[in-house]
C-alpha cells in the first residue's frame, strides 16, 4: 500500500465511517428494551452492526494492501444480508407504529373519558344545587309569604302595611331569582324539553331584557340527541352570548341550530367590536370561556371553530356528529 493522499482519504474516510456505524450500532442496541425486543428493532440493529462489520473488512484490506477474494466474497454477501435486513425491519417495523397510534388513540380516549367525567360531575353538582334551591329554600320562601299573607289582615297601622307589602314584594323577588338561579344551574327544559327548546327559552329571556337582540333559528324542535352533546352545545350557547354582551358590546347576534344528514351545526355570530384571536394562544389571554368551550367540544369528538377581526364582530361554529 502507497501512502498517497488519496490512500490516507480513504483511510480516513473508513475510520470515520466505522465509528458512526459502531456509534449508530450501539445507540439502536440501546433501544431494543425500548420496543420490547419487536423483531423489526432486532434487524435494523443487527443490520447496523453487519454494516460497521463491512467496513472494519474494508479497513482490513485497505492494510494488506492486496485484494482477498475471501474477504471481498464475506463483503459481499454481508452486503445482501444487510439489505435482506433493512427491508425486513423496515417492513416489520410498521407495527411499532401502528403501536404508537394505538398508544395515541387510547390516550385521547382516556382523555376524554375523563373530561367527560369532570363535565358530568360538574353537571350532576349544578343540577344537585339547582334542586336544593328549588326544594329547599324555594318552599321555606312561599311559607314565609303565606305568613306575611295571613297577617295583613291583622295590621291596620298604614306603616305597617307599607312595612309589610315592602317585604312581601322583595320575598317575590327572592322565589323569583332562587327560580332563574336554579334553572341557569340546571335548565329543565333542556332536559325535558331538547337542545333547541332550552336555547330558544334561554335566548327569550335575554331578548326581554333589551340588553342584546337574537335571532335563534333551527330545524330540532322535537329533536333530541345525546344529553352530554345537549349539554355542552347549550353551554357553549350560554358562553358565546355572554362574551358577545360582556365584552364585544353586540347589539344583535344570530344562532342557527340545524340538523343535516349525519352532522349537528351551531352556527353563531354577532356584530360586536371583534378581536384579535392570535392573542388567544398566550397564556395571558385564555379567558372569556372560549377555551372551555373547545375543551367541552372536543368530549363529544366535536370542532369547534372561531373566527374574529377587529371591529367586524365574531363567529364561531360547532360542528359534531349526531
Amino acid at each position: 500500500m502507497k501512502n498517497t493522499p488519496p490512500a490516507m482519504v480513504r483511510l480516513i474516510a473508513l475510520i470515520i465511517s466505522i465509528v458512526l456505524q459502531i456509534a449508530a450500532a450501539s445507540i439502536a442496541l440501546g433501544f431494543m428494551k425500548l420496543t420490547k425486543y419487536r423483531l423489526s428493532w432486532i434487524l435494523l440493529s443487527t443490520a447496523f452492526v453487519f454494516m460497521a462489520v463491512r467496513k472494519i473488512i474494508q479497513l482490513f484490506e485497505f492494510f494488506r494492501g492486496t485484494p482477498s477474494y475471501t474477504l471481498q466474497m464475506i463483503d459481499e454477501w454481508t452486503g445482501v444480508l444487510v439489505s435482506f435486513m433493512i427491508i425486513v425491519g423496515v417492513i416489520l417495523i410498521r407495527e411499532i407504529f401502528y403501536s404508537l397510534k394505538r398508544a395515541e388513540i387510547d390516550r385521547l380516549r382516556t382523555e376524554r373519558k375523563v373530561l367527560n367525567a369532570i363535565i358530568n360531575t360538574e353537571e350532576n353538582e349544578r343540577r344537585r344545587f339547582a334542586n336544593d334551591l328549588h326544594d329547599g329554600l324555594g318552599p321555606i320562601l312561599s311559607t314565609i309569604k303565606m305568613s306575611l299573607s295571613s297577617l295583613a289582615s291583622r295590621i291596620h297601622d298604614p306603616s305597617g302595611t307599607v312595612i309589610l307589602n315592602n317585604t312581601s314584594h322583595l320575598i317575590n323577588e327572592a322565589i323569583s331569582t332562587i327560580k332563574d338561579v336554579s334553572d341557569n344551574l340546571s335548565p329543565h327544559m333542556l332536559s325535558n324539553f331538547g337542545l333547541a327548546s332550552a336555547i330558544n327559552t334561554f335566548t327569550t329571556k335575554i331578548n326581554q331584557t333589551k340588553a342584546v337582540e337574537i335571532d335563534f333559528k333551527s330545524n330540532m324542535e322535537n329533536h333530541r340527541i345525546e344529553n352530554d352533546k345537549e349539554v355542552v352545545i347549550y353551554r357553549a350557547v350560554c358562553e358565546l352570548i355572554n362574551n358577545a354582551i360582556r365584552h364585544s358590546g353586540a347589539s344583535r347576534i344570530d344562532i342557527e341550530l340545524n340538523k343535516h344528514e349525519k352532522f349537528i351545526t351551531l352556527h353563531f355570530s354577532d356584530n360586536g367590536r371583534g378581536f384579535d384571536t392570535t392573542a388567544l394562544n398566550t397564556e395571558d389571554n385564555k379567558g372569556m370561556g372560549l377555551s372551555n368551550i373547545e375543551t367541552r367540544v372536543k368530549t363529544i369528538e366535536g370542532v369547534f371553530v372561531l373566527e374574529s377581526t377587529p371591529g367586524k364582530g365574531t363567529s364561531a361554529l360547532i360542528k359534531m356528529t349526531e
